[in-house]
């Protein structure tokens, strides 16, 4: 048990030098943009000496690091600036990035289900016809990209002309699951079966390939040999075992998958992170850019510092180092 509370107690100690560097490099990076902030924000009618005061109000002219030392105590506090409309970024992002993080979090868990069946049955019945099947239909998931697989979803099952209209094709006000529990389930289920598929592809190899590995150990056979029903060792031992592999590439796919739901949200019209970032872009707004690259990456470190958790919590040998 010591050992495992310093394994985690050494991920959280990173965890502040992970965001620093995270946050040094979006906001250095988006120190070189080539728009004015003073001059977007007033107006090209701005005059000179207007354009000069805002940017001593803003501390524009003062050196990175001083901007990056004010910006960093702001971010500690919650503060990430505000817009040129003058609405606070932090509320912004605080009511996009839960929608992000639900159709995320949803399409994974829905990937990871299937996956684990379907990798589970095809090292089973390894080099037999349901392995044969499943490997080619988790080929096919793994080339199928996100954003195409939405496009083809609106066109056969929302409410397009020629669609099934069983879905929506645009969801303009995003409902929650406890106001409406049956419209939540039709809003979210085709963003997250979009992003579930690719998923499915590449979790379904891992977990077969770590199976199939587990499988040959000699314990399984040993086990199998003494009288022990296959089924009861693969319940077991085996299955806790295979866990360890896909665990790892779990973390990294979570990344992907958020990634990927910014471009979903855009395809669907959904009021996450992905339409912010999108109308940061495309109205110059430096300050929104830099508050969502930030809290996206930074989700990203935490998850897996939680997923790199469980690693340790189901590895036995791990805690024993």
């Amino acid at each position: 048990m010591s050992n495992l509370i310093r394994l985690i107690g050494r991920r959280l100690l990173a965890l502040p030098v992970m965001v620093l560097g995270v946050t040094l490099l979006v906001f250095v990076v988006m120190s070189f943009s080539s728009a004015d902030p003073a001059r977007l924000a007033l107006g090209e009618a701005a005059s000179a000496d207007a354009l000069e005061q805002y940017r001593i109000d803003h501390h524009l002219n003062d050196p990175l690091l001083t901007r990056f030392w004010d910006y960093l105590v702001g971010l500690v506090q919650g503060d990430l600036g505000q817009s040129f409309t003058g609405v606070d970024i932090s509320r912004l992002i605080s009511d996009a990035f839960p929608i992000t993080l639900q159709i995320t979090l949803i399409g994974l868990a829905v990937a990871i289900i299937i996956a684990a069946v379907l990798g589970i049955i095809a090292a089973l019945y390894r080099d037999r016809w349901p392995d044969q099947v499943i490997r080619v239909v988790s080929i096919a998931c793994l080339a199928t990209p996100s954003f195409w697989l939405a496009l083809l979803l609106i066109q056969w099952l929302t409410d397009v002309p020629g669609g099934a209209g069983i879905f929506p094709a645009l969801i303009t006000n995003w409902v929650h699951f406890f106001d409406d529990p049956g419209e939540y389930v039709r809003q979210v289920f085709l963003p997250a079966l979009a992003i579930a598929v690719p998923n499915i592809g590449s979790l379904t190899r891992v977990v077969r390939t770590a199976m199939v590995e587990e499988l040959d150990r000699d314990y399984v056979r040993t086990a199998i040999g003494a009288g022990i029903p296959k089924r009861i060792v693969v319940a077991r031992n085996v299955l806790r075992n295979a866990l360890i592999t896909p665990l790892t590439v779990l973390g990294l796919r979570v990344g992907y998958a958020m990634g990927g739901a910014v471009v979903i949200e855009i395809i669907f019209n959904i009021k996450g992170m992905g339409q912010l970032i999108l109308d940061g872009i495309t109205r110059n707004e430096v300050n929104i850019v830099q508050g969502v690259s930030i809290t996206v990456a930074l989700a990203f470190i935490v998850i897996n510092i939680i997923v790199d958790m469980l690693y340790v919590l189901v590895n036995p040998r791990i805690r024993s180092v």
